[in-house]
């Protein structure tokens, strides 16, 4: 920040003395107007747009850092993105700041989490004109406060070095032969775990799916805060299976050339989960953070989406 002090003097002084003083005020006078010259022209580029998204989504090998800079190339803008963790922490965050929102974008909603921030009002309504390449089963917001951006499949990823029969139901997980051999995420703070839980209530029902969780609790390793952690167990080898989706074995066949983990196929069916973004309330970047929400249907974000995120993009 610039700090400006006026110019002080003494009472009388020689003649030439004011000529001096005259032309250091003038080029004083024509510093400044430099300053503020290049402040201006630089402001747009200064203006930020924040975004909220989890932390896989922006790590190293995710989406984020070719999307982000995508966008910022397209509108000559800096975007500052903020990953606290997993969606549910991201959600809570928002919920927590939302009596003075610190970002203009949450991106990574998913379709388990919408009526929790529907509940708060987060959000500000805007409908895309590139929504009408949209499939209309992935629309499930008619009122716009939100857009999808991808969807996938929730499964259970099994290493085949250490699993020769791998689970092919909900209820093959209750086999005491998994005890302590399973890893997922927790449903407070994460999407796959929130998702898990719509999966045994839609399989077990309201009456039954808690009974379900008592009895899977014996085989499950660890409850991780994110779905990050919970597959770094797994791919360090400490536990053989893990809550994920049905695409992860893709990642490892196209980078690592290998076929060995594994999405067990289950005769329920898998639980299919829509990632959303949205505009929060209070922002005062709407336009921008519209642009943003246009960018994000396009082929420039969209085709970046399989093989980083390792999802389907809405937009084929």
């Amino acid at each position: 920040m610039f700090k400006f002090h006026g110019l002080t003097g003494g009472s009388s002084f020689h003649p030439f003395e004011a000529e001096i003083v005259m032309k250091s005020k003038i080029l004083s006078v024509l510093f400044l107007l430099s300053i503020f010259a290049g402040i201006s022209i630089n402001s747009a580029w200064a203006a930020e747009l924040t975004i909220y998204t989890y932390d896989s989504f922006n790590s190293e090998w995710g989406p984020g850092p070719v999307v982000f800079k995508r966008f910022e190339e397209q509108c000559a803008c800096k975007l500052k993105v903020v990953s606290p963790g997993d969606s549910g922490t991201v959600l809570n965050r928002v919920i927590l700041e939302k009596a003075n929102p610190k970002a203009d974008i949450l991106l990574g909603l998913n379709n388990s989490e919408l009526e929790k921030s529907f509940s708060y009002d987060l959000w500000e309504p805007y409908r895309s004109p590139l929504l009408e390449k949209v499939p209309a089963e992935l629309l499930v917001d008619k009122n716009n406060r939100v857009t999808p951006f991808d969807y996938g499949f929730i499964a259970f990823v099994y290493d085949s070095q250490k699993l020769k029969n791998p689970p092919n139901s909900l209820q093959d997980l209750l086999d005491p032969k998994y005890k302590r051999k399973i890893v997922i995420e927790n449903p407070k703070t994460s999407s796959p775990g929130l998702s898990m839980l719509h999966w045994t209530i839609s399989v077990y029902g309201e009456d039954g799916y808690l009974d379900y969780w008592k009895k899977l609790k014996p085989n499950l390793l660890s409850v991780t805060d994110g779905w990050s952690a919970a597959y770094g167990m797994f791919t360090k080898g400490e536990v053989p299976i893990v809550l994920s989706y049905v695409t992860s074995p893709a990642y490892h066949l196209e980078y690592e050339k290998t076929e060995r983990y594994q999405a067990a196929v289950f005769q329920e069916g898998h639980y299919r989960q829509i990632e959303f973004a949205g505009i929060l309330k209070g922002t005062k970047r709407s336009k921008r953070a519209q642009e943003f929400i246009d960018f994000m249907l396009s082929e420039k974000f969209q085709n970046v989406i399989p093989l980083t995120n390792w999802m389907f993009p809405v937009v084929q």
